[in-house]
């Protein structure tokens, strides 16, 4: 419960009985609990949806005394928003049936060549209009603000054809103007080769960088594409032709890569992906090469937990040197779940994850995964992106895997849950 009082432009919310700020986390390697920077009894200033000042209710309310006030009654333990870096969100259809033959014994591989997998969601999705994509859209990214995720990376990549793939965009795009959470568009064309496509992978490639990706810059739908590098996906020579062009045109690069078969580690390297997402079959090789570079390992348990498959070796990650960021990959197939708070705590448990650990995987490192460096740390400048749970020890929140949910959320200094 709140209450507000009005007096000035200015407000402040509080008192939260814990304030995990998220400040000064190295961007890389293990982190202990001992590093997080809890203010007890803690405010936060803002104004224009940006953050002023942290500290001490009490202390901030007696500084800025004619500051408007957000009274926050009861134990609160606030956190930066959430951000979920990998989703695929932007479908039509269900996969019920996959998961149902999955259950019955069949792999990933097997399914798809029965006519399920991503090829099914993508006869699906042509046949919806941009409306209905954004208005589903636009359900599934409210459903996430609900759990206290205010920034979420949406893919393409169920459209397959040059008309279909910008309908998707199109699509993402007019959800981010309707709602409050921010939503960063990924053009993952390069997805699956498509089974109408009559040529080669390279061919097909080619047509995404020579037809699609100049419509992508020109009309401002993406700064971000991705490829799926894997068997049943794209080969690594194909890969790396389609990548180095995709950097010529000045996109930013992720890759699904280690999700069934290692190896794609040094490709990443290569062309300075952001981030390498999956990672469940990584191995040691693989481990060291990303903690020589930079690429920031994005791990997916919700895909482990939807295929039954081993998670990603995050501990060996961390451990490794890397950074290490959490993401929900909410899609139809693989990943339904698309709970990134319980995803996130059950990886902590299997993986002997630290809760500094697994906070800073979904708040201040997944900000940077994005290049993003106004949010994830609750800090002077930047959004005034935060969540409450209705707890007195932070501890509480993953212990409780999901089911202590966001009482409140905050986006842009406005309260909206």
């Amino acid at each position: 419960m709140f209450l507000i009082f009005y007096e000035c432009c200015m407000t402040l919310t509080g008192p939260f009985k814990q304030l995990l700020t998220m400040d000064n986390i190295p961007e890389k390697g293990a982190l202990s609990d001992d590093q997080l920077e809890i203010i007890s009894d803690g405010g936060i200033l803002h104004r224009d949806g940006k953050i002023i000042e942290t500290g001490n209710f009490q202390e901030l309310k007696e500084k800025y005394d004619t500051t408007k006030i957000e009274w926050v009654e009861g134990d609160y333990v606030v956190l930066p928003g959430m951000i979920d870096v990998h989703t695929h969100i932007c479908w039509a259809g269900s996969r019920a049936e996959d998961y149902a033959l999955r259950l019955s014994g069949k792999s990933y591989l097997e399914i798809a060549e029965l006519g399920g997998g991503i090829w099914d969601t993508v006869e699906k999705t042509r046949k919806a209009s941009v409306e209905e994509l954004a208005d589903l859209t636009e359900q599934r990214a409210n459903r996430l603000l609900k759990m206290g995720v205010t920034t979420i990376e949406v893919k393409s990549g169920y459209g397959l054809s040059v008309k279909q793939e910008l309908k998707i965009l199109k699509a993402i795009s007019l959800v981010n103007k309707r709602i409050m959470v921010d939503i960063i568009p990924t053009c993952l064309a390069a997805h699956i080769l498509p089974k109408d496509f009559k040529g080669t992978e390279l061919e097909y490639l080619d047509l995404i960088v020579e037809k699609l990706l100049p419509e992508v810059m020109s009309q401002n739908l993406s700064s971000r594409v991705d490829i799926f590098i894997d068997k049943g996906a794209f080969s690594f020579i194909a890969a790396k032709s389609y990548l180095t062009k995709v950097k010529e045109l000045g996109f930013d690069i992720v890759i699904h890569g280690d999700q069934f078969n290692s190896g794609t580690a040094t490709l990443a390297n290569e062309v300075q992906a952001l981030s390498l997402d999956h990672l469940e079959a990584a191995d040691e090789q693989e481990i060291a090469l990303l903690a020589a570079g930079n690429v920031i390992p994005v791990v997916l348990p919700g895909a482990s937990l939807g295929l039954g498959e081993p998670f990603a070796p995050a501990r060996l990650l961390l451990d490794a040197g890397t950074s290490l960021v959490i993401a929900s990959d909410w899609n139809p197939g693989t990943a339904p779940m698309g709970n990134l708070l319980t995803e996130a705590s059950i990886l902590g448990a299997y993986e002997k994850l630290t809760m500094a650990e697994v906070w800073a995987a979904i708040t201040c490192r997944a900000a940077i995964a994005l290049k993003l460096s106004d949010r994830g740390i609750l800090r002077k400048g930047n959004l005034a992106d935060f969540n409450a749970f209705k707890t007195d020890d932070y501890k509480e929140i993953l212990y409780q895997q999901g089911q202590l949910k966001a009482g409140m959320v905050w986006k842009n200094g406005e309260i909206v849950i």
